[in-house]
């Protein structure tokens, strides 16, 4: 039987009953959530799974969500089972008070790399990364640039001409 979004989506209700959740499909791309202390069981389960075969991590990132309180920052995972060619996403939320999430370095070597970035630009504390520390900004940030806590751009600017950018006036 090939393997269907249908299908892993049973077999994740099976092994987690209500704990997964929020299943839709946009562009045919199974996507779903679950607690973040579960992190690390779910992505196991479908790395162990005969059936399912989530052995390649794709991609790990952060999504700041500011108007959803105590759920504030995603962390978003992309697993690729090579054999059938089939992706996922799962992903968990976290509180920006405390934005702990489990590392999955010793499942996915490949997050090594990827959850420090995640954490130098949201500040996810992945716990029991081997070394989370800062990888593309100065140490000496006191800040986690990617999330939407500043304007984009300062308002009260005199030098800057919407015009020049494409904004406001007509275009000859």
């Amino acid at each position: 039987m090939p393997l269907s979004n249908e299908f892993i989506q049973t077999r994740l209700q099976e092994k987690f009953g209500d704990s997964v959740s929020a299943f839709e499909q946009p562009y045919g791309m199974l996507s779903f959530e679950a607690p973040h202390e579960m992190n690390l069981k779910v992505m196991q389960y479908l790395y162990d799974a005969e059936d399912l075969k989530f052995r390649f991590l794709t991609d790990l990132c952060a999504v700041h969500y500011p108007d959803q309180p105590g759920r504030e920052l995603a962390v978003v995972y992309h697993l690729h089972n090579l054999t059938d060619n089939i992706r996922i996403r799962f992903r968990v939320h976290v509180s920006i008070e405390k934005p702990d999430v489990f590392t999955a370095t010793n499942l996915f070597s490949a997050a090594n790399w990827m959850e420090r970035e995640t954490y130098d630009f949201f500040g996810v504390n992945f716990i029991g990364h081997p070394n989370l520390k800062r990888i593309l900004n100065v140490d000496e940030m006191d800040y986690f640039p990617m999330r939407k806590e500043f304007p984009l751009e300062d308002q009260v600017r005199l030098d800057k001409d919407d015009e020049m950018f494409g904004r406001g006036g007509s275009i000859n």
